[in-house]
C-alpha cells in the first residue's frame, strides 16, 4: 500500500552512504504511482527551498510519485546550500553571466560536459533506485529541473533510455558537443523560460529547442512574459498539463 509523504528524509535505507551519492530527498506520494518525477533544484538552492515554489505543481498530478532529491554537494558559494556540480571549476569568474554575445556564453556551458557526467553518474544511480521502489521503468520517468537542475535534467535525459519526458525551467543545453555526439535518446521535452531572465539568458530557450530538434526531439516551448529567474505558477501549469499528456495511465 502506498502512502503520502512529505519530509526531508534520509535514504539510508536503499542508497548506500559515500561521497557523491544522493542520501537526502523529499518525497510527495499520491494515490498508487504509476510515474514517477523526479525535479531537481538549482544551483545556490536546496530540496526544501524548492519544494514551498511547487505547492500547484504537487497539488495538481495523481498517481504520481514526486521526489526531490537533495543535491550531495555544498554550494561553493553558500555553505548552507548545494549544488550539482561546481559553475567556478568551469567559469570561475562567473563570465557567462556578463560576455557581450550569446555564442560566448553558449562557449562556456558547453565546456561543463565533464561536471554534468559526473552529476549524471550519481542521479542515474538514484534515478534507478527511485524506480525499482515503485516497480517503475523509464518509460514511467519525467525529469525536471531549474537552473543547474535544469541544465542536469536535460543532460541526463538524453543520456538514458527514452524516458516519458523532460521539463527544463530556466535552463540551457549545457555540454552541447557532447551530447550532439553522444545522446542515447530524445524524449519529449518542455522548455519554459521567461523573457526577462536575468541569469540564464533568454537566448538559450531557442538555442536549446533547436540543438533538441536537431537531435530528433519532439519540443514544445513555453515564454513567461515579464518572468525572471524563477518558477511561477504559470510555469507549473504548463508543466503538470505537459506531464499528464505524456503519461499513459494503467486502467484500474
Amino acid at each position: 500500500m502506498f502512502t503520502s509523504e512529505n519530509n526531508l528524509r534520509l535514504s539510508q535505507n536503499r542508497i548506500h552512504i559515500m561521497n557523491n551519492i544522493i542520501q537526502e530527498e523529499i518525497a510527495h506520494i499520491k494515490g498508487r504511482p504509476e510515474k514517477l518525477i523526479i525535479f531537481l533544484h538549482g544551483y545556490i538552492d536546496s530540496a526544501p527551498a524548492l519544494e514551498r515554489k511547487l505547492a500547484p505543481f504537487l497539488d495538481k498530478l495523481d498517481n504520481y510519485a514526486i521526489h526531490l532529491p537533495q543535491a550531495p554537494l555544498i554550494c561553493e558559494i553558500h555553505e548552507n546550500k548545494r549544488q550539482w556540480y561546481s559553475m567556478h571549476h568551469f567559469d570561475p569568474e562567473d563570465m557567462r553571466k556578463v560576455v557581450p554575445t550569446f555564442a560566448e556564453c553558449e562557449a562556456i556551458y558547453d565546456k561543463m560536459a565533464m561536471g554534468l557526467n559526473q552529476a549524471a553518474s550519481y542521479l542515474n544511480f538514484y534515478i534507478d533506485q527511485c524506480l525499482s521502489e515503485y516497480g517503475l521503468e523509464d518509460k514511467d520517468l519525467f525529469l525536471c529541473g531549474f537552473s543547474q537542475g535544469a541544465m542536469l535534467a536535460l543532460y541526463t535525459s538524453l543520456m538514458r533510455e527514452k524516458m516519458a519526458g523532460c521539463v527544463s525551467f530556466s535552463g540551457i543545453m549545457a555540454g552541447r558537443s557532447y551530447l550532439m555526439r553522444h545522446h542515447l535518446s530524445t524524449p519529449n521535452t518542455l522548455l519554459i523560460h521567461g523573457d526577462a531572465d536575468n541569469l540564464v539568458r533568454f537566448e538559450a530557450l531557442d538555442f536549446t529547442k533547436n540543438m533538441l530538434s536537431e537531435m530528433g526531439a519532439a519540443v514544445e516551448t513555453k515564454v513567461i512574459p515579464g518572468g525572471m529567474h524563477q518558477i511561477t505558477p504559470e510555469g507549473l501549469e504548463y508543466a503538470a498539463d505537459f506531464i499528464e499528456r505524456n503519461s499513459f495511465h494503467k486502467k484500474s
